[in-house]
This record gives structure tokens, C-alpha cells and sequence, in this order.
């Protein structure tokens, strides 16, 4: 048995890791300020014998004893990340140093949850992990961009440094039962507006493109690189290579739901990429990992959840 750190625990990802780490025997240390996280999203743990939550901002520094860190804390949607965008640097760039300096003190492995945001608005498709982006530095989505870049930054350089055991995967579009109703995202976004029978807003002209990957595909991954060969640091994308445009999407929820919601078309937000699909190559060969659940079959399991949150408050 492992004691295992996840930072951000009562996030959307952070919960279905906590729960993944549970089930394979290991105790639990989450850590979340609640600023995302959601209490809701592990109630279903807090009598566990082997999990703990602890509240905790992890700009400031943590003193615990664990084996293994997670580092998943972090608002990951723009509506969130744009409330507070020095809040958000310094929660990827300060929280990293300080998840690092613990990992340095403990001589344990930690694994870095970055994203695909730090290839920005690519000008190259789909997007390997040998390319090195296209980030407005100054725009609106910076404070989450190159916060995220900077995060890298630091875990190679304790690595190269000080010799800390680092795994960093580069997060594309993911969704799921816990997701945030009002976090913004595309995929919470049309399922909720078309539960509601509300217009489906789509910026733009709706043929960007996004790759979706459902919640246990993606904690699947993160498992697998955290076990993955010593030596192997990543960083390595984990997403579904499978690409759709907005539109595509759009009709697959309405199609589900069932819904008599419009479509209505509003411009596109500074700096938000035309398109994002990743290149997986080194993930089947490093992890045996590759997505297995379709898109169609995820968006079942989303909308049921969002369902049952709409007709209870959260």
C-alpha cells in the first residue's frame, strides 16, 4: 500500500483519480482549496478508511509524508482561470515549486498534469509532443498557458537539478460525470444548454475542432504513466485522437437529449484555438494506452449525470 497525494482531489479529474487509487489499494491524501473542487465530487469517499481530505491551497507549502504525488490542482476552464488569472499563475507556477521542493524532500516520483493549452493556437496539426506551440504570452489565456509552460519548465529542471522522479502528461479536452455545470466548457456547455431547452451557443462558425476524451480513458492514462518504466519522464500527450468540429458535437447532444434547442452563433473568444487533436504515438508505445470509450457512448454517461445535478442543487 501506497500514500498517495492528489492535489486538486475534489476536481473533476482529481476525484476519479482519488476514486482509481482507492480501488487499487493505495490511501489517499486529497488536497483542494475548493475553489473548483466540488465536496460533492468525493462524498462518496469521506468514509473511506483509506482516504483523507485536507483543505489546502497549494501555493503555500504542504509538510506530509507520502510516496507518490499527483499534482492535478489548478482551475482548467477558462471561465474559472480567467476569474482570477494571478490566482491561476501562481497556482501552476508557485504550487509547482512547492509540490516539487516536497517531492525533493521525500525523494518520491510526482506527476505533473499539464496540458494541451501549452501548444496554444497550433500551427501544427495534430499536434506531436515534439512541438513546441504557438502561445500568445499577453493574451487573455496566458496566466493558464504559460503558467502551465512554466510548470514544465520547473519539473525538468528539478529533474535535470536535483534528480527528482518526474511523469508529465499533456492533458487534451476531457469530459465526464463530474464535471462543472458552469465551468464553460464546450461539452458542459451544449449538454446543459440543451437540458434546458435553452439556444446552443457556438463561437464562431462552429468548425473548430476539438478531440474528446472521456474521464476514464484519461485517469487510465495518468495511472499508466505514473507506473510507466523508470526513466520515462514524458512529456507525453494523453487524449483521443478522434477530431470533431463544434457543429458535430452540437447535433450529437441535441440528437441525445432530444432537444429542441437552436443553434446560435456568437463570436470567437481571443486566442481560442481552431483546432486541437493529439498525436498518441508515444503513448501506445511508452504505456499501452489508447482511448477505448466513443464519443457517443461517453456523451450517454455526461448527459445522464448532468440530468440528475440540473434537478438538484450543487
Amino acid at each position: 500500500m501506497k500514500r498517495v497525494l492528489v492535489t486538486g482531489g475534489s476536481g473533476f479529474l482529481g476525484s476519479h483519480l482519488c476514486d482509481r487509487l482507492l480501488k487499487e489499494g493505495n490511501e489517499v491524501l486529497c488536497a483542494d482549496n475548493l475553489f473548483t473542487g466540488r465536496k460533492s465530487n468525493i462524498h462518496h469517499l469521506l468514509d473511506e478508511k483509506n482516504f483523507e481530505f485536507l483543505r489546502h491551497d497549494i501555493t503555500f507549502p504542504l509538510y506530509v509524508e507520502v510516496d507518490e504525488i499527483y499534482n492535478l490542482a489548478c482551475p482548467a476552464s477558462p471561465v474559472h482561470y480567467q476569474f482570477d488569472p494571478v490566482q491561476t499563475a501562481k497556482t501552476s507556477v508557485i504550487g509547482a515549486i512547492n509540490m516539487l521542493g516536497l517531492a525533493k524532500r521525500l525523494k518520491v516520483k510526482i506527476l505533473q498534469a499539464s496540458t494541451s493549452e501549452v501548444y496554444g493556437d497550433p500551427e501544427l496539426h495534430p499536434q506531436p509532443e515534439s512541438y513546441k506551440g504557438s502561445v500568445n504570452t499577453t493574451g487573455i489565456r496566458a496566466c493558464y498557458d504559460e503558467g502551465k509552460r512554466c510548470a514544465e519548465t520547473l519539473f525538468f529542471d528539478y529533474h535535470r537539478q536535483h534528480g527528482v522522479d518526474i511523469k508529465v502528461m499533456r492533458i487534451f479536452n476531457t469530459y465526464g460525470p463530474r464535471m462543472h455545470p458552469n465551468d464553460g466548457r464546450v461539452v458542459s456547455n451544449f449538454i446543459v444548454q440543451a437540458l434546458k431547452g435553452e439556444d446552443i451557443t457556438i463561437f464562431g462558425d462552429g468548425m473548430q475542432t476539438r478531440s474528446f476524451c472521456y474521464v476514464e480513458d484519461l485517469i487510465e492514462g495518468m495511472y499508466r504513466l505514473m507506473n510507466s518504466r523508470d526513466g520515462f519522464t514524458g512529456p507525453v500527450n494523453i487524449g483521443n485522437p478522434g477530431e470533431f468540429t463544434m457543429l458535430e458535437l452540437a447535433e450529437q447532444i441535441l440528437d441525445l437529449v432530444g432537444s429542441s434547442s437552436r443553434l446560435k452563433f456568437l463570436p470567437l473568444p481571443q486566442d481560442d484555438p481552431m483546432q486541437r487533436q493529439p498525436i498518441i504515438h508515444m503513448a501506445k508505445k511508452e504505456l499501452g494506452w489508447e482511448p477505448r470509450i466513443r464519443l457517443r457512448e461517453g456523451l450517454i454517461e455526461t448527459i445522464n449525470y448532468f440530468d440528475k445535478i440540473l434537478q438538484v442543487p450543487v
